[in-house]
């Protein structure tokens, strides 16, 4: 199943049933099944704690992600700081949409096993999101624009 949640802000408007679709799909090029998976919204502060906290990094940041992930069955929390994505849209010149599916489908990519430590890395992991990004424009919104 995958779970939508908000901590602080409000939820950002997702056509959710493409977004699991999406998920489910890039999970499956990765030869994984979506188990449990939850995209938590927060706001900057909640992000800060959360880093401060689990991660040990004093800093705001787009996602951070947490892997329960068992065998080939995805299973995370992934925490989306929305005001960072929303400043990395307006830095990047792309749609908030746009920013905050690509983090969404970065912390499914960590999940399926991604890292983006070092520059090859990252640039695989670009690449990847890249990827990710058009399956989601190919799988579109359902028939009756449910979200």
């Amino acid at each position: 199943m995958i779970g939508y949640n908000v901590v602080g802000v409000e939820m950002p408007n997702l056509d959710r049933a493409a977004v699991d679709r999406w998920v489910r799909d890039v999970a499956m090029g990765y030869g994984r099944k979506v188990g449990d998976i939850n995209f938590i919204f927060v706001d900057d502060e909640e992000i800060l704690r959360v880093n401060r906290e689990f991660v040990h990094h004093d800093y705001y940041t787009d996602h951070i992600g947490f892997d329960y992930s068992v065998g080939d069955t995805l299973s995370g929390d992934v925490f989306v700081g929305v005001e960072t994505v929303a400043d990395n849209a307006r830095l990047l010149g792309v749609e908030y949409m746009q920013e905050l599916h690509r983090v969404m489908i970065h912390g499914v990519l960590h999940l399926c096993g991604m890292e983006d430590a070092d520059p090859c890395q990252r640039a695989r992991m670009q690449d990847a999101e890249d990827k990710a990004l058009q399956r989601l424009a190919c799988i579109g919104p359902t028939s009756d624009g449910a979200k």
